[in-house]
């Protein structure tokens, strides 16, 4: 009794397989849906966070940020408690003043934010987050000008002239043609010359969308709201290790004079680090839910497989009768389980990676080796799970009854 090679049964499986090609797409068809969106989401959450990452890179390590409210809970995450969600906490410039006071060698920056339209050639941009900051903003936040425009003087800062920098999408939306650079803009019925454009910086998570701001000296925006309270003051220290002394001398200022919940002290990291845990929290429950479609993918082959055995009696208990060993024809059955998972695999890392490229632009989007390790992997376990069964009915025929089988 000859016992035949791995090779021949691979041989044996192909052909097998080959003979109906729609059904064995058809069969696939679950592993490939649940693959691609395995690798769909996992691409997207990798992506978003690069992105994220390279947001605050541009911040740099040296940025520390004071905010109303209690951002943060006691493990690092965000705070979800009710008090946080009513802010009812503004700094005032003497907490400006103090602050400089304390750190004569960073730079502490003020902002004040007002909501606003901004007017231009009877079009208007609605919901613009109009920051009111200083001269030095614009370098230490990163926030670079298209060629031709400018950031505001300390002069201007002084005399609050009234000049703006307009977000990349407010200044495509009201200067649909031409440069905007010198042109007047309508803010609350006041003239403003436009004097610069901000580089497209892309969607902000945790704040506003910086393509969707315009800036100006801080006394215009006080002027506009009847009051000088501040909204966030930014401070840059000289490198990153000044970063955790100033955050605990910021606190030790400010507890002076505010409750501990009535404000937050923090750096770019730790918010990155927040961020990126909800993002890989969401990117593990969505992966998920994705991979249940492997599970149901699982399932069809071993029906399906299930339903050939049935087709294949006569021809398992011929093979069987001239010889065949139980465990040939149990590895066989295997491998056609594992060849069609794995089959589905590829197809839906394939439409995985297109996919990954058409979403990547417009959202970033990022495919990684170990998302396609992982996802082809589970994919051929899948197969082998899920056609132990019909395998094991198929090498455990009797050949006398498999032949009489109609």
């Amino acid at each position: 009794m000859l016992k035949p090679s791995i090779q021949d049964l691979f041989r044996s499986s192909f052909r097998s397989i080959l003979k109906n090609k729609s059904r064995t797409i058809l069969t696939s068809l679950g592993i490939i849906i649940g693959v691609t969106s395995v690798i769909l989401l996992t691409s997207i959450g990798n992506g978003l966070k690069v992105y994220i990452s390279s947001q605050f890179e541009a911040l740099g390590a040296n940025s520390v940020f004071i905010a109303p409210g209690k951002i943060f809970n006691d493990k690092g995450g965000f705070n979800n408690s009710a008090s946080s969600r009513f802010i009812t906490t503004s700094f005032s410039l003497t907490d400006l003043n103090t602050i400089k006071r304390n750190f004569r060698n960073c730079t502490v920056i003020p902002i004040a934010i007002s909501s606003v339209e901004v007017k231009a050639n009877k079009i208007t941009k609605s919901d613009v987050a109009l920051a009111g900051t200083n001269y030095q903003f614009s370098e230490a936040a990163n926030r670079k000008i298209l060629d031709g425009g400018r950031w505001f003087t300390k002069e201007e800062d002084d005399k609050k002239s009234d000049v703006v920098v307009l977000g990349y999408n407010v200044a495509n939306t009201v200067f649909v043609k031409g440069n905007p650079i010198g042109k007047k803009v309508i803010i609350k019925g006041k003239n403003f010359r436009v004097i610069g454009v901000v580089e497209k910086q892309g969607g902000s998570m945790g704040g506003p969308d910086p393509d969707n701001q315009a800036y100006t000296p801080i006394g215009n925006v006080f002027n506009l709201n009847g009051n000088q309270n501040l909204a966030e003051i930014f401070i840059k220290t000289p490198d990153k290790d000044s970063v955790a002394e100033t955050k605990t001398k910021v606190n030790k200022l400010l507890l002076k004079k505010y409750d501990k919940d009535a404000f937050s002290v923090f750096d770019s990291s730790q918010l990155l680090d927040s961020i990126n845990s909800i993002i890989s929290m969401l990117t593990i429950g969505l992966t998920g839910i994705a991979a249940i479609s492997l599970i149901v993918g699982g399932i069809g082959i071993m029906n399906i497989m299930l339903v050939s055995v049935t087709e294949r009696t006569k021809e398992i208990g011929l093979r069987k009768a001239i010889g065949a060993y139980p465990r040939a024809i149990l590895v066989q059955f295997l491998i056609e389980a594992v060849i069609l998972s794995c089959l589905g695999g590829a197809i839906g890392i394939l439409l995985g990676a297109l996919g990954t490229f058409g979403i990547s632009q417009f959202f970033p989007a990022k495919i990684t080796t170990s998302s396609v390790l992982i996802a082809f992997s589970v994919s051929s376990a899948v197969g082998i799970i899920f056609g132990v069964t019909p395998a094991r009915k198929a090498s455990k025929l009797s050949p006398i009854e498999a032949l009489r089988y109609e």
